[in-house]
């Protein structure tokens, strides 16, 4: 394989928002991007605007996913609803014996992912790394380098306080998908299973590290660390917990997508947020922080940063469907993410 092919990496789902920002990370760390999905006109243009090649491809035509895949060293799928593409993007992953990694925040897609494809990818010898992303994937780096020497703990608390939340399409068509496939219920890690609740989630205060400081939150607004967290580490009670703030800018149809703070271009939004991590073993705690701006752009150097690492064989698992905390040094992978978040360990 030369040079250039060990460094292609094809992005399904190149032209959305976070498409777009995982695309511009790779130029910038000297990938060379492919771009993929189906809307062949939005492709072409990207194509041009970047000056790299695009493979128009769906998720329903194997085929089509087979020839967008020729060539890459990986895949990057950030085509939502996951409950949709994952499944094929990872079929078409494993016949061309390439890692894939995901941004899926959908807790049911993950769950199917380690579910349907775990003794296949291991046996195929395929990395496959789903949640790659601000949800499940961070919370479940900062969780794991909390543990550290620790085998086991009572518990793990993964508080996210964004000060606004403005969903891109993507994240509500995901969200309606999502609610569906439960039908409406709520959903909990507790006791070591994940659980289907019809009552409301509890509100409480929760006292994040300055400047953030105490705010509402929503006690049990689960994402998908319940089902990164536990798919490696010993915590029968893991618990997400959402702004109250953030919780409502979702739930409103009138809240904007995202834009770029200066204006204009595919920029950073001006969302701030720190990620607060707590794991509670007996009478002892440890804390991991992470802090950072726009949990979209954020996805962009969390997965292309795992892409990296994967491909360089600096991974702690050769194969199989495996999460963050589990696939990478997790306390080495968070200082590498410098300058992009902010990181505070035990």
């Amino acid at each position: 394989m030369g040079a250039e092919a060990g460094r292609t990496v094809a992005v399904f789902g190149a032209y959305g928002h976070t498409g777009r920002f995982v695309v511009e990370e790779l130029i910038a760390r000297g990938f060379v991007p492919l771009l993929s999905g189906r809307d062949a006109v939005r492709l072409k243009a990207m194509a041009v605007e970047y000056d790299v090649q695009a493979r128009p491809a769906s998720v329903d035509d194997p085929v089509s996913l087979d020839r967008a895949l020729a060539g890459a060293a990986a895949v990057i799928n950030c085509a939502g609803p996951f409950a949709t593409t994952a499944a094929p993007v990872i079929e078409a992953a494993l016949r061309a014996r390439i890692p894939y990694l995901d941004v899926a925040a959908e807790i049911e897609a993950n769950a199917d992912t380690f579910a349907h494809f775990a003794d296949r990818a291991r046996a195929a010898g395929v990395p496959v790394v789903p949640a790659m992303a601000f949800y499940g994937g961070l919370g479940d780096l900062l969780t794991t380098a909390a543990m550290g020497e620790w085998t086991a703990a009572d518990e793990a608390h993964v508080a996210y306080g964004l000060n606004s939340w403005h969903p891109t399409p993507g994240t509500r068509i995901a969200g309606e998908v999502s609610r569906g496939r439960r039908d409406g219920r709520r959903v909990r890690f507790s006791g070591g299973r994940l659980e289907y609740r019809d009552d409301a989630a509890p509100v409480l205060e929760w006292v994040f590290p300055e400047p953030m400081g105490a705010r509402e939150v929503i006690g049990e607004f689960t994402m998908a660390d319940v089902v990164t967290v536990p798919s490696h580490l010993s915590i029968p009670e893991v618990r997400t917990y959402m702004t109250v703030a953030a919780a409502r800018d979702l739930s409103a149809p009138e809240t904007p997508a995202p834009v770029a703070a200066d204006g204009g271009g595919a920029g950073r939004s001006a969302q701030t947020f720190v990620v607060d991590v707590v794991v509670r073993s007996g009478g002892a705690e440890r804390r991991a922080v992470a802090r950072g701006r726009d949990i979209y752009a954020v996805t962009a150097p969390l997965v292309v940063e795992a892409a990296e690492r994967v491909l360089t064989g600096r991974t702690e698992v050769g194969s199989g469907v495996v999460s963050a905390g589990e696939m990478f040094d997790a306390a080495d992978f968070l200082r590498a993410l410098a300058g992009h978040v902010t990181v505070e360990l035990p």
